[in-house]
């Protein structure tokens, strides 16, 4: 269910994009939590693997994929003029704030009451983001009198061909176009890696082998957060480096030094010094 997850979490955000500016970002936000929270809740009535399969992994990767990958980039174009890498920086991070602050308690809940508890919450929490969502977030600056931020007052923000027609077919069409690149090819194979170390093993597998380790799930919740806590550090500083220096050149640094710690983990001990360092390390390259 998981790898049906991600799959789809990935396979989804690029027609979400295009989503966006068709029906508009507020209208895909709140479509996307209202997806997730059903998903989330009705997994309360699983009784078969396969509705394993639907709920966590088909709905909960599509309403995740919707927002997660692109609603930062699509913010920091509407919204920001200048500074867009440190401002995506700090959007990027936000994940780590999530983590750093959630992870601990749903471990804990999960601990005292087992999985159906965490779920309860989960879908509790996602629902009461719709009627926040519906109120406080505005389309565009133009939506509230204003301009993008760093924009002279006359500023007319850039409008994508996705915003008429089926976004469907713009869609499938842009990345056809985009498949015939070098470039696209050389920036799939990075991020594929950056989504296998990231989703697809430690976040997806670290506290299950944290336990066969013999470490507990707060424990081990714990180090995730660790990580949350120098992700957002690690993210943030990275957006402010991407106004100043080639990305290129960063990304490859980035890499090595998660390349490293992955190489250290199995050679650590397991100690509880070792994960830290492990901690330290990846999360700086989340």
């Amino acid at each position: 269910a998981a790898g049906v997850g991600i799959l789809l979490y990935g396979l989804t955000g690029p027609f979400a994009a295009a989503l966006m500016e068709r029906i508009g970002l507020r209208r895909t936000l709140l479509a996307s939590l209202v997806v997730m929270s059903a998903s989330t809740g009705l997994s309360l009535l699983m009784t078969k693997p396969w509705h394993l399969f639907i709920t966590w992994g088909v709905f909960s990767g599509i309403g995740s994929g919707a927002v997660a990958s692109v609603l930062g980039a699509t913010i920091v174009n509407r919204w920001f003029k200048t500074n867009r890498g440190l401002v995506m920086g700090l959007m990027s991070a936000s994940s780590a704030t999530g983590m750093l602050i959630f992870l601990p308690l749903i471990a804990s809940l999960a601990q005292a009451g087992g999985w159906q508890p965490v779920v309860i919450a989960v879908a509790i929490a996602t629902a009461a983001l719709i009627p926040l969502v519906w109120l406080l977030v505005p389309e565009r600056p133009a939506s509230i009198g204003m301009v993008r931020y760093g924009a002279e007052a006359d500023d007319v923000p850039p409008t994508s061909p996705a915003s008429q027609g089926n976004f469907l077919a713009h869609t499938l069409n842009t990345l056809r176009r985009a498949a015939g690149t070098r470039v696209f090819w050389y920036l799939f194979a990075t991020f594929f890696v950056c989504g296998f170390t990231t989703n697809g093993l430690v976040g997806t597998h670290l506290i299950a082998f944290c336990g066969d380790m013999g470490i507990g799930e707060v424990q081990a919740a714990g180090l995730l957060s660790m990580m949350g806590i120098f992700d957002l550090i690690g993210t943030t500083l990275s957006g402010w480096l991407t106004d100043r220096y080639d990305p290129r050149k960063l990304l490859g640094v980035y890499y090595a030094v998660r390349g490293l710690s992955l190489i250290y983990l199995p050679y650590s001990g397991f100690s509880a010094t070792s994960l830290i360092i492990f901690a330290v390390l990846y999360g700086l390259d989340w």
